[in-house]
């Protein structure tokens, strides 16, 4: 495999492995044992047509176009902050995550809230779109497309590690305690990232 290859891996790496929504969503999903497989596959494929397109050049069309960044940042900041108010709420609560662990929850349900910390943070686009479109438009062809395969497979080596990794924490997460702690660490992420959309 070349250098582009390799670059483009570990360009993504380092742009979604920081703790973000997506994220903290799929570690919760992998600690619960919860669809992570189509939740692993549905962040991997969704970041590779990210990914491509901005590959393709969408970038440069995202960051000219103020109605789409308006429309991306106040619904992104809407669906991260509600949210982020229940994962507060279970943090207060204590002893919710055990009855959610019993009953579960629907695929359906699953797979919408993994879709709206998808396409409903605005920084998923910025990442993949703008900032690796960017990089790899530099590259010229082909380089640029190999960067982007790279970069994709990337992204689904750690959405795979997060999901199916998770399971390794599950003795700790036998304590409520630790459920609380868990939620309470992705209240302050949601809320932080609504507030960073906002004052953005």
């Amino acid at each position: 495999m070349s250098l582009d290859f390799f670059t483009g891996m570990a360009t993504g790496l380092a742009l979604i492995v920081a703790i973000g929504s997506q994220n903290a969503f799929v570690l919760r999903q992998g600690v619960r044992r919860e669809h992570v497989l189509p939740i692993v596959a549905f962040c991997a494929i969704s970041d590779a047509l990210l990914i491509l397109a901005g590959v393709a050049g969408a970038g440069a069309f995202i960051r000219g176009n103020q109605v789409l960044l308006d429309i991306t940042r106040f619904g992104g900041a809407a669906f991260l902050g509600a949210y982020g108010l229940l994962a507060a709420r279970r943090a207060w609560m204590g002893g919710q995550m055990r009855i959610e662990r019993s009953q579960g929850s629907t695929l359906g349900a699953a797979m919408a809230a993994c879709f709206g910390f998808t396409f409903l943070n605005p920084h998923v686009y910025l990442d993949t779109v703008v900032l690796l479109g960017s990089v790899a438009a530099q590259r010229g062809d082909p380089g640029r497309w190999v960067f982007g395969s790279g970069a994709a497979v990337g992204s689904l080596l750690w959405f795979s590690a997060l999901g199916f990794g998770a399971r390794l924490l599950a003795p700790w997460f036998e304590k409520d305690i630790s459920w609380r702690v868990l939620d309470s660490v992705i209240a302050l992420v949601m809320g932080a990232l609504c507030v960073g959309l906002l004052l953005g």
